[in-house]
């Protein structure tokens, strides 16, 4: 008979993430554990930090039988890998994440956006658990939380040179300007040298021209 049922189901029961709950009939409340180590499928990440296809995942799943149908609950361990969106440092970590998901049985009356459903009597928790690690990522993963980046003159790392310094720039908009400025600075260093008018030579030549006048 549980042949003849799984005949029907698109899954195969081969499938790393594809369990069998026969064993627990239709009896709410009875359950199975499972302990599971089986190879990452695609998929299970985004661009920056994801767990590598093929690596090992470490599931604690639990299986009780409900109602509507099977509740699949339990914890995946594995190995993050990707890259510092700051400082494009590689990333290795260790995850666990918890997830639970409700399997309706093919003729219950749950919403079919309300739960996934049994196919005879398999479910595949790949879809689950992948849900529940991409949902667990940052969404801009660092190395660490203070990560300082890069430099953006000349994208040295900055955690590894904290005193990296690079000497101010004009603003090419007000390079114009610096110019002129430089150009009087240098106008009023020479200035000195040359020689102004001494004031008090003019009067003194005034008075002289005057006592000439009195003479005549």
């Amino acid at each position: 008979m549980n042949e003849s049922k799984n005949a029907l189901s698109t899954l195969d029961p081969q499938a790393p993430l594809v369990l069998d709950v026969h064993e627990l009939g239709r009896r709410p409340g009875s359950q199975r554990v499972l302990t599971l180590s089986v190879p990452a499928p695609a998929g299970l990440g985004t661009e920056v930090l994801g767990v590598l296809e093929g690596s090992t995942l470490e599931l604690q799943v639990r299986l009780e039988a409900v109602v509507e149908g099977v509740l699949a609950s339990g914890v995946v361990q594995a190995e993050l890998v990707g890259e510092c969106v700051r400082c494009l440092e590689p990333i290795e970590r260790n995850t666990s994440v918890e997830f639970q998901e409700l399997y309706a049985y093919p003729d219950s009356d749950v919403e079919d956006d309300e739960a996934s459903r049994l196919e005879g009597d398999l479910l595949d928790l790949e879809g689950t658990v992948r849900d529940a690690v991409i949902l667990s990522l940052p969404f801009q993963p660092l190395c660490r939380d203070d990560c300082p980046g890069l430099c953006v003159r000349c994208g040295a790392r900055l955690a590894d040179e904290p005193e990296h310094r690079h000497e101010a720039e004009i603003d090419p908009r007000w390079s114009a300007l610096a110019r002129f400025l430089a150009d009087e600075g240098s106008t009023e260093v020479e200035a000195p040298n040359k020689k102004s008018p001494d004031p008090s030579s003019n009067d003194r030549r005034d008075e002289g021209a005057g006592s000439s006048g009195d003479r005549t």
